[in-house]
């Protein structure tokens, strides 16, 4: 087993240095910094630039809500709170049968225990949740940070508009099945209003 060799007496001793240079260097950072421009961001007078697809607050597009519960069983946090109660649709036609229908009373959304993950508004079936970028919504008592259905809509007004489709990209499958139903129903009219050809039975 052979020993380690020893450090020369050179290697232990610390490199001698200049007096005050780490206060030079930090002056000379000083001095660089106070010759660029600052990008200091005078809010609330200049609004930030926000990105498109900021998560401020959830816009209620109250119209689209079938009250399925869907969004409050998914959040993890629990802070969505629904109300609703049935009522009695008359037949549309005739010897038809009476519907129910769930009619909202109470959509709220308490945005001290909401963490913006998004889950309620990707797993709405309806589209009747949306990201708005609205932030400015501070309150001095947490209490007053649950929002209600009122409120949920106005923002629902400051959601911006969806991207533009891809024109390269495949055609909805949603999309193609009517647009063909749509080409079939107009070559039916036109066959039907057609006179016959000769040779054709009338």
């Amino acid at each position: 087993m052979t020993a380690s060799p020893r450090p020369t007496p050179s290697a232990q001793q610390p490199r001698s240095r200049i007096p005050g240079s780490g206060l030079a260097k930090g002056l000379a950072v000083t001095l660089r910094t106070m010759t660029r421009k600052s990008h200091t961001a005078h809010y609330p007078d200049a609004q930030p630039a926000l990105p498109p697809r900021t998560r401020g607050v959830i816009g209620l597009f109250e119209e689209n809500c079938t009250v399925c519960m869907l969004c409050a069983r998914e959040c993890p946090d629990w802070c969505i709170y629904i109300d609703s109660h049935k009522e009695t649709v008359p037949p549309a036609a005739p010897g038809g049968r009476e519907r129910s229908r769930n009619v909202l009373d109470r959509f709220a959304i308490d945005f001290a225990l909401c963490m913006y993950c998004g889950i309620c508004i990707e797993v709405c079936p309806f589209d009747a949740l949306f990201w708005s970028p609205e932030f400015e919504y501070a309150e001095t008592d947490i209490r007053e940070l649950t929002h209600e259905r009122d409120k949920l809509r106005e923002w629902m007004w400051t959601v911006p508009a969806p991207p533009a489709l891809d024109p390269r990209a495949e055609e909805p499958k949603e999309v193609a099945a009517a647009r063909k139903a749509a080409e079939k129903l107009a070559a039916a009219q036109e066959q039907a209003g057609r006179p016959p050809a000769e040779g054709e039975d009338a």
